[in-house]
Formats: C-alpha cells, sequence, structure tokens
C-alpha cells in the first residue's frame, strides 16, 4: 500500500510537471498567438482587438495553469479553440477510437513478436533466424508516418500500421531473453534427459521471461501512442492522435494541454501497471 502510495504521488507530480511544460512549449512555439481570424475584413476593430486580448491571456502561462488546474478540479476542462467545443466532449469521442486503434495494434505487434521470437529460437537455425532478424529491422527502419501513407495506398487497415512499430522492438527484446533463457544450466540439462521442447517452454521458460516481459509490455504502450498520432492524422482516424496533430498545427493551448496531461497518465499507468504486475508475479515464482 506505501508503495502505490509513492506510485500515485509521484505520478500526480509528473502529471503536473508534463502539463506545466507543455504549456511553456506552445507558449514558445513560433506563431503563437497569432489568429488568421484577424485577416478577416468583415470584423469590426473591436472584434479584432477582443481576438488579440483573448490571446494575449494566454501569455501568462502561470496564470493559465493555475486557472486551468482549477477548473479541471470541477471537471471543466476549457473550450478548444479551433473546434470551438468544450475538450471534455472532444477528448470523450476520441478516446474509445484511439483505444480500439492503439490496443488492436499492440495485440497483433505482441502476436507475431512474440510467435516470430519463439518460432526462430527454438528452431536453432541461421536462416531462420536471419530472415526474423531482417524483418524485424526492416519494420524498425521504416517511420511510423511512412508506414501510415503505405498502408493509405494499400487500402488496409491503420492497426497494422502501428503492430508494425510495436513488433521490432517486442521481438528484438523476446528473441534475446528467449535465447539466455535457453542457455540456461538447467535447461541444457533438461534437453539432454528428452523433455519435450513444448514443455520446456511452457514450464521453464516462459515463467522466468514473463516477469521481464511485463516491462515491455508498459513500454509498447508509449510506442504504440505515440505512433497513434502520425497514423491517425495521415489515415483520417478520428481518434486522439489526429486531434493532437490538428491541436499543434492551431497553436491550441487548452486542448494540448489537456492532450499532454491524458497521454503521460495512460503512459504512466501502463508503466508502473506492469511494473507491479511483474513484482507480484516475481513474489509469487519466489
Amino acid at each position: 500500500m506505501r508503495k502505490l502510495v509513492r506510485h500515485l504521488a509521484a505520478m500526480a507530480a509528473i502529471v503536473l510537471a508534463g502539463g506545466l511544460l507543455s504549456a511553456t512549449l506552445v507558449r514558445l512555439a513560433p506563431g503563437f498567438g497569432t489568429d488568421e481570424q484577424q485577416l478577416d475584413a468583415r470584423l469590426s476593430p473591436e472584434s479584432v482587438e477582443a481576438l488579440r486580448q483573448a490571446r494575449a491571456r494566454a501569455r501568462d502561462i502561470p496564470g493559465f495553469y493555475l486557472h486551468y488546474l482549477g477548473r479541471s478540479l470541477r471537471g471543466d476542462l476549457g473550450e478548444s479553440r479551433t473546434l470551438n467545443r468544450p475538450v471534455r466532449q472532444l477528448l470523450a469521442e476520441r478516446l474509445p477510437v484511439t483505444a480500439r486503434l492503439v490496443g488492436t495494434g499492440l495485440l497483433a505487434g505482441w502476436l507475431c513478436a512474440v510467435l516470430l521470437a519463439v518460432g526462430s529460437t527454438m528452431a536453432r537455425k541461421p536462416a531462420c533466424d536471419l530472415f526474423a532478424t531482417l524483418l524485424a529491422g526492416l519494420s524498425l527502419s521504416v517511420p511510423a508516418a511512412v508506414l501510415a501513407l503505405l498502408f493509405v495506398f494499400a487500402n488496409a487497415p491503420a492497426c497494422l500500421a502501428l503492430a508494425l512499430v510495436v513488433f521490432p522492438r517486442v521481438f528484438s527484446y523476446t528473441r534475446n531473453l528467449l535465447a539466455k533463457s535457453y542457455g540456461l544450466p538447467h535447461l541444457v540439462t533438461a534437453y539432454a534427459k528428452g523433455v519435450g521442447p513444448l514443455r520446456i517452454l511452457v514450464w521453464h521458460v516462459l515463467p522466468v521471461a514473463g516477469t521481464q516481459l511485463l516491462a515491455v509490455a508498459g513500454i509498447s504502450v508509449s510506442i504504440a501512442l505515440g505512433a497513434a498520432i502520425p497514423v491517425e492524422a495521415l489515415c483520417g482516424i478520428p481518434g486522439i492522435g489526429q486531434l493532437a496533430w490538428q491541436a499543434a498545427l492551431g497553436r491550441d493551448l487548452p486542448l494540448l494541454v489537456n492532450l499532454t496531461v491524458l497521454v503521460t497518465v495512460i503512459t504512466l499507468a501502463a508503466n508502473w501497471g506492469a511494473e507491479l504486475a511483474g513484482q507480484d508475479l516475481g513474489t509469487r515464482e519466489a
């Protein structure tokens, strides 16, 4: 319980610092404070001045952030300046779309990576290992935005693009971990005594590697969330990633701060959840 309280306190501190840093970076970005609506000749001088004052209030980052925190405690996340809608509604609409996309991409990426890592390790053939290494290296060298464009041209599901982003990271770590596990002395002895490879994998290798793979699971959530931004923006998927892209183009400070806080919370929760699960699994095995 004490460890959980420390984790929650650290998460709150990181989230608060991340939101403030996001607001500061947006404030210092080129073009902040400008509004194309000010160039509209149909607006009166009073309307143009009102737009300038509204933008000027966002220049005071400490004041803006304190005001934002006070409203957030009451459930008010502000209003998007580019979309003219409450941020809370936008997040409620877009988050399930991204959750489905990221969840499907993670599942497909992990399934391919683990199956290929297990197959190449158990086969113990240089050709299989070379093929798996080249496939992972090719997937790793292609940026997420390029993968998204290729899948747009091929009219293929966007979740597979996320799977290809996650796959090489998980595969490389899983293969190295399995190769190390298969080299342990007691497994060599089990092979010498004629124990079947499937039994060795299920009863001796996976329980040892499971704790460390949980740590990779937490990191892979962060990787998938980061890749979701270019994938959703280029594939036209109305999720959190596309929303973040639109907010960045429009210097939408209220929306960007809320998106930063949301992504930070999800990332920290995934990493610390995997860490706590790994510690619990290690304790039970001991």
